[in-house]
């Protein structure tokens, strides 16, 4: 699926919805993502997507809409991670944590018009996405078709809405289309 949305457009329509609100400034070509509070260093937080990659950046900017207060003051959230080359049940335990994110980053990706995958990201490990896992991320996002998303979350899908002409709230859209990718449908 070709794409309308691009690194540039997403983080001036994040910074020009965020930035005042909650001093929070999206920016891209990190070597790897990662959330940074405000410190001495940087008066304002910043939420750095992986290169120049519309997912990764949905992504993170998924884990900061569910994210509370707290831990919006906490390097990287203060959300557990290991990477790439878990266990069985580190790849549990990475699931729990993915579900709402990765229903976040798959509306957000139908609001735009981008494709999404459900991630196991865990290449190395050969360990691909359950099919709990899966059914999960799916019946997240049909639940947010019906019951109110997280504040923040629900601006970002309204803009991304306008933007590109979409309506992402539909059932329709989140439906299993294979165990490892999923396609949006805008």
């Amino acid at each position: 699926m070709s794409s309308g949305v691009n690194t540039g457009l997403l983080v001036t329509l994040f910074n020009q919805l965020f930035l005042e609100r909650y001093n929070i400034r999206l920016e891209g070509n990190g070597d790897e993502p990662i959330y940074l509070p405000a410190d001495d260093q940087c008066e304002h937080h910043r939420l750095i997507f992986r290169s120049d990659y519309v997912s990764s950046a949905f992504h993170e900017i998924a884990h900061w809409c569910i994210a509370g207060e707290q831990r919006r003051e906490l390097v990287d959230f203060g959300y557990w991670y290991k990477p790439d080359g878990r266990t069985e049940a580190q790849q549990r335990t990475f699931e729990n944590v993915e579900i709402k994110p990765q229903a976040i980053e798959w509306i957000f990706s139908v609001a735009a018009g981008h494709k999404f995958n459900i991630s196991a990201d865990n290449l190395a490990a050969g360990i691909g996405a359950s099919e709990e896992f899966v059914q999960a991320v799916v019946s997240q996002a049909q639940a947010w078709c019906t019951v109110p998303m997280p504040d923040r979350a629900a601006a970002l899908v309204a803009a991304l809405s306008e933007t590109f002409g979409t309506s992402p709230f539909g059932l329709e859209h989140y439906q299993i289309a294979g165990q490892d990718s999923v396609e949006s449908l805008a």
